[in-house]
């Protein structure tokens, strides 16, 4: 844009000092300097020569007509003063960067936001798929009520969705049917119970794409517990038939399940649906969110019955992508949906939340749309790291979204800059590129304004009285070089050192 700007004015400038250059000339300077200094000066011998006069005269008039004269002068104005170097300033450089950026894995869409990235000074980041790995596992599957399925024989009627099956990866699942216990098998007690309240949080997560809801229905846990439970089965479990699923970004899911209202999610997404949570579910959970884990409540009907925890291990970069870009001197924030205790676990972990503000919990997706527009009241220029639906509103209002290559395709499309590679290591570089990319941008605007600044006064024939003009074929070849140092000053951009 600054290119841009001043090539706009440059021009008119440009044409004013050609159009001052000829009036003056004409009607002045051919009239006051003397021509006898022509005959030993020869940078201006051409003109003396053409003139068929070899100091017989007194005026510079009868040397070289004083409008052939001007008008040489105001056409070595305008040719020397081309804009090619200044248009040329930042396109050159700009390519350069985008092509080592793709080369490098990232995927940068216009030159427009790698010179965005170059302002930014607030990286945000999202938690889960972002800074955690993305392949959470359940961890925990605490049952709060053993008189949810406390029947002396296991019955489970079940129209179950043979489409939905592979989704707990597991070959004996069996299509629709039912499952009961051989007769004389004793009550199995707690793991009974945990095996149906896991059966109908797979069968609902099975209806959704969220990383979480994956982590339920393919857990290893699970594919144990029912491997252990079908010993005494006569048929494996199967996941039951959905209706009338709901999902709601940030909150969590709902739906019918073998006949049973279910809901899935955090605890605002619990307490919508009227359901209790007592104190000791909420103490339970916060011991399992300072460890860094992900909570889900499941309830049924209008009981809470279990508490699930899931862990997403920290990328393993993650760590040093945080001391990178704090040594780029940038402002670091995580915005998640998760709960307070589990982002600040994470947190710590990166060695962030010692300052106020940097970290931003239970948040909704429109939430962190609304933290960006703040920041950026506030002068910020703010980048947002993000993979998944929930992130996309974020990453639209971010001055530049930057999307690991791995997210959604909401998320892909809706970012700037892709890492392609998947690696947040990815986002200091991309910001060092772009870094470097200005200030390549920064040195041919320099060499380009310091040749004009030398180059139009002496087309001009300020230096003139002495003997020194250029003329137009002189003046051209000298625009060229100006457009020749700027490209390969551009071109050094590989040989630089922090890329």
């Amino acid at each position: 844009k600054l290119a841009d700007t001043v090539a706009g004015y440059f021009t008119y400038g440009v044409m004013s000092i050609a159009l001052l250059t000829f009036c003056f000339w004409y009607f002045i300077g051919t009239k006051i300097w003397d021509p006898t200094f022509l005959a030993t000066h020869s940078l201006f011998w051409e003109a003396h020569q053409h003139s068929g006069v070899m100091g017989m005269s007194n005026t510079i008039s009868d040397v070289m007509p004083p409008i052939a004269l001007s008008g040489k002068l105001a056409i070595a104005v305008l040719v020397v003063a081309c804009p090619c170097a200044l248009g040329l300033a930042t396109p050159t450089a700009l390519l350069v960067g985008t092509s080592i950026g793709a080369e490098r894995g990232l995927l940068i869409r216009g030159g427009d936001i790698l010179e965005k990235i170059n302002s930014v000074d607030t990286v945000i980041f999202d938690k889960t798929g972002t800074l955690t790995s993305g392949n959470p596992e359940v961890s925990d599957f605490l049952v709060l009520s053993e008189e949810f399925w406390s029947r002396s024989s296991l019955e489970i009627q079940s129209s179950c969705q043979d489409s939905l099956n592979p989704i707990l990866g597991s070959s004996k699942l069996a299509p629709c049917s039912t499952a009961t216990l051989e007769p004389g098998t004793e009550e199995l007690g707690i793991e009974k119970t945990k095996a149906y309240l896991w059966q109908l949080a797979a069968s609902l997560e099975a209806t959704t794409c969220h990383p979480l809801g994956r982590a339920i229905g393919q857990s290893q846990k699970l594919q144990s517990l029912t491997k252990s439970l079908t010993d005494s089965l006569t048929t494996p479990l199967p996941l039951l038939a959905v209706m009338d699923s709901h999902t709601v970004a940030g909150l969590g899911v709902s739906g019918i399940v073998d006949g049973k209202s279910v809901y899935l999610g955090n605890q605002a997404w619990i307490t919508q649906g009227g359901i209790a949570v007592s104190p000791e579910a909420i103490d339970q959970a916060q011991s399992f969110a300072n460890q860094g884990k992900t909570i889900v409540y499941l309830a049924v009907e209008t009981k809470l019955q279990a508490i699930i925890a899931v862990q997403d291990p920290l990328r393993t970069d993650a760590v040093t992508t945080m001391q990178e870009l704090a040594k780029l001197g940038l402002k670091i924030m995580i915005l998640t949906g998760d709960q307070p205790a589990t982002a600040m676990a994470i947190g710590q972990q990166l060695g962030l939340g010692h300052l106020p503000n940097q970290i931003h919990a239970g948040l909704l997706p429109q939430d962190k749309a609304e933290i960006i527009a703040k920041l950026q009241a506030q002068g910020q220029k703010v980048a947002m790291v993000g993979d998944g639906i929930n992130d996309a509103a974020a990453l639209a209002q971010a001055d530049v979204g930057i999307a690991l290559q791995g997210g959604t395709d909401v998320a892909v499309e809706t970012a700037g800059l892709v890492l392609i590679h998947n690696r947040l290591r990815d986002v200091p570089e991309a910001i060092v590129l772009s870094r470097a990319t200005f200030e390549k941008i920064q040195q041919n605007l320099f060499w380009a304004f310091a040749y004009n600044t030398l180059a139009i006064p002496l087309a001009a024939g300020c230096l003139f009285p002495w003997g020194i003009s250029l003329n137009p074929s002189v003046a051209g070849a000298l625009m060229a070089f100006s457009s020749l140092s700027v490209v390969t000053n551009s071109l050094l951009l590989r040989q630089n050192r922090r890329l």
